[in-house]
């Protein structure tokens, strides 16, 4: 699993989101996915791809923000082995 696909799963799972409107220029809020949500998708991520999201970080606004930011952390994590 990729994290696309992470995030897809999670949107269709906890949200019943269309898979057709999970697209990289989709605002997460509009998906419907509130500040706890959100925080439940990052802890999902950090859970599956055994990562740490710094809290301290910008809150991504788009599908595509949450996929380039699980994306970044994934290749520093395999630079770093």
């Amino acid at each position: 699993m990729d994290s696309t696909e992470l995030i897809q799963k999670f949107l269709q799972d906890r949200l019943g989101t269309a898979p057709e409107s999970i697209v990289p220029g989709a605002r997460l809020a509009d998906l419907g996915l509130d500040s706890l949500m959100l925080a439940e998708l990052m802890f999902e991520a950090e859970d599956r791809f055994a990562i740490s999201i710094p809290s301290d970080l910008q809150l991504p606004n788009t599908v595509g923000d949450m996929t380039a930011l699980i994306d970044t952390l994934l290749a520093s994590k395999a630079s770093a082995s």
